[in-house]
């Protein structure tokens, strides 16, 4: 997960990033991989696209004097890719000041950033926190600070390298990562390095939550997983977990964050039962499965109705949990399916806060 960020780098290297989509691409706009002569880390999509750019990165890293530029690639006409669409990737020298701006992303990846490099021009990289303030000191000199008034949150890096003029109001908001210009003309990549949304509490260390730990390992989340058995834990987890054995596992869902999801598998109906209420009683749950049947959510809801839970949060209960259509009930199935279901609540988690929080204010 994020290799291009958390990858040790012992030799000079290229950080490649998907600038602009247009049409359909392998990848969407943000995604990265990190070039150096022996290997890369992470990917673009593969295929004839990452060739070229690993063969470019390459190119820069032999290069005397090179810097910063932005590539266009028409997948089909060009590359012969069935994607058809277009492709704008931004290749940047991994040199001191992209360098501490990473060091400072990965201090920082709990936390929302903007990631500011120059395209034209001297070789430029910031970061800046979600309020539009420079979260590091740059390397070299930052160019100048314009903050519009009564700026949304995330809506001033823009703003941050437009130099202020007195032309028109703002002319057009973006999201996500993509290229700008500022007041004089020069281009400039803005690069959004969100905070993880996707933070999943599962409850049951059997057979199944093993097999979705396993998957989710290699995805952008973070999982807390829980029980009470601490030896049904496996020696080795992924990075993105974190182990918590525990007698009093409620107590884990009033610590968790807003919007986090929840899955609950444990060896006990009796303890199923109490953390689904435990769960229910907050009002700010991302997602919430439970693994059963069907015999098993009416039996659940009529105790939880019973109980006095708002039945519109009863209804949010996700049971049987998995996609429509996978009835394998083979652990690494179910896991598949739970994980696909996952991945689909989380994307749309994304999109909603990059509606909602990443917006840039492009100044005429």
């Amino acid at each position: 997960m994020n290799e291009w960020l958390t990858a040790r780098m012992a030799e000079p290297a290229v950080l490649v990033t998907v600038a602009i989509v247009e049409g359909s691409g392998p990848r969407e706009p943000g995604a990265k991989m990190l070039v150096t002569a022996s290997g890369q880390h992470d990917t673009i999509g593969g295929g004839h696209l990452e060739l070229c750019a690993v063969e470019l990165a390459r190119g820069m890293l032999s290069a005397a004097g090179a810097t910063a530029r932005l590539e266009r690639y028409a997948l089909g006409p060009t590359l012969g890719q069935c994607c058809g669409g277009v492709v704008h990737l931004a290749f940047e020298l991994v040199d001191a000041q992209l360098a501490a701006v990473l060091a400072s992303l990965r201090a920082r990846r709990r936390e929302d950033s903007w990631r500011l490099s120059a395209i034209d021009g001297p070789a430029a990289s910031l970061l800046l926190d979600a309020t539009g303030v420079l979260a590091a000191a740059p390397v070299a000199p930052a160019p100048a600070l314009a903050t519009p008034a009564a700026a949304s949150p995330l809506a001033t890096p823009a703003a941050a390298i437009a130099a202020a003029s007195a032309g028109p109001p703002p002319v057009d908001r973006q999201r996500g990562t993509h290229i700008l210009r500022d007041a004089a003309g020069r281009r400039w990549l803005a690069d959004p390095c969100l905070a993880p949304r996707a933070h999943l509490l599962l409850f049951g260390a059997g057979h199944v939550g093993a097999a979705i730990v396993r998957m989710l390992g290699e995805l952008p989340c973070t999982v807390t997983w829980i029980d009470e058995r601490e030896d049904m834990f496996p020696p080795s987890i992924p990075a993105n977990v974190t182990i918590e054995a525990t007698d009093l596992p409620e107590a884990l869902v009033a610590t968790a964050p807003p919007d986090a999801s929840y899955l609950v598998m444990t060896h006990s109906h009796t303890l199923d039962q109490r953390l689904s209420e435990t769960i229910l009683a907050r009002a700010d749950v991302g997602w919430f499965g439970l693994i059963g049947s069907k015999t098993k959510r009416v039996q659940f809801e009529r105790r939880m109705a019973a109980r006095g839970l708002p039945q519109d949060r009863i209804d949010a209960m996700v049971c049987p949990i998995g996609l429509a259509g996978i009835t394998n009930k083979l652990p690494a199935a179910i896991a598949a399916s739970v994980c696909a279901q996952l991945l689909m609540v989380w994307e749309a988690q994304q999109i909603a806060a990059l509606d909602s929080t990443v917006k840039i204010r492009i100044q005429a």
